[in-house]
């Protein structure tokens, strides 16, 4: 009986992050197709995925449903409790994604009704670094592993720095031109989500180290912060 039970606790745990593993990889679609839209100047991409949220917002009320009824059936304790109360946490974490996404698909639209301000090289840089941190902190809570975790902490800082370049540089277009302030803040916009998307990719990876080490990370000290400034100079992607 103890093993039976046991082993519809490790079925019921593999369930759970398979729908996470679900909702990450729509979450990472909705991303690239927004980026794609604004590259490629396509309303189209940008309207569907403006429109298809309602996947998402299904896979988290199922993975929330799953995880209470985990708790108050089986009784988790120790890594399994953490476990699962990551897991209620990583999904609220991936529907925020998907909304930011939205917000990206939305700001990109605007975009669109003005002539370019300039190529677009580092939002599509940002998009894909984002898109990276997420799939490796899944990878990292599915395999249990610290390893990915730490690497998407030290591209958290790759991924503010893009941003604040992209701030001076669209600054720039905007003291000089006045016609490109209007699409230059919506450009700004999708660099601020796309930081915030790599904001919960961090908060995932702090909470896989959470369940492996029984260590809450999230206000780091300094020891730890300089741990992620490690290899600052390497290129991120």
């Amino acid at each position: 009986m103890m093993n039976q039970r046991l082993q519809h606790f490790a079925d019921e745990l593999d369930q759970l992050k398979e729908r996470l593993i679900t909702m990450a990889g729509l979450a990472e679609e909705r991303l690239r197709l927004a980026l794609q839209g604004l590259v490629e100047r396509k309303p189209t991409l940008l309207e569907e995925v403006i429109a298809g949220d309602a996947r998402i917002n299904a896979l988290q009320i199922e993975v929330d449903d799953r995880c209470l009824k985990l708790i108050a059936l089986q009784h988790p304790v120790a890594v399994d409790l953490r476990l699962v109360v990551s897991a209620l946490k990583i999904n609220d974490d991936l529907e925020r994604v998907g909304d930011l996404a939205v917000n990206c698909a939305e700001a990109a639209l605007r975009y669109l009704r003005h002539p370019p301000v300039k190529p677009l090289i580092d939002i599509p840089r940002m998009g894909e670094l984002a898109g990276l941190m997420l799939r490796e902190a899944i990878e990292a809570f599915v395999a249990l592993d610290v390893v990915p975790a730490r690497r998407v902490l030290r591209q958290d800082d790759w991924l503010d720095a893009l941003k604040d370049q992209i701030l001076r540089e669209l600054l720039t277009f905007m003291l000089g031109d006045r016609a490109t302030i209007e699409p230059s803040v919506e450009l700004i916009l999708i660099s601020r989500h796309l930081e915030r998307i790599g904001d919960h990719a961090t908060n995932i990876a702090e909470d896989v180290i959470f369940i492996v080490e029984a260590r809450d990370i999230r206000h780091r000290s300094t020891p730890h912060a300089a741990e992620r400034r490690r290899d600052w100079h390497v290129a991120p992607v």
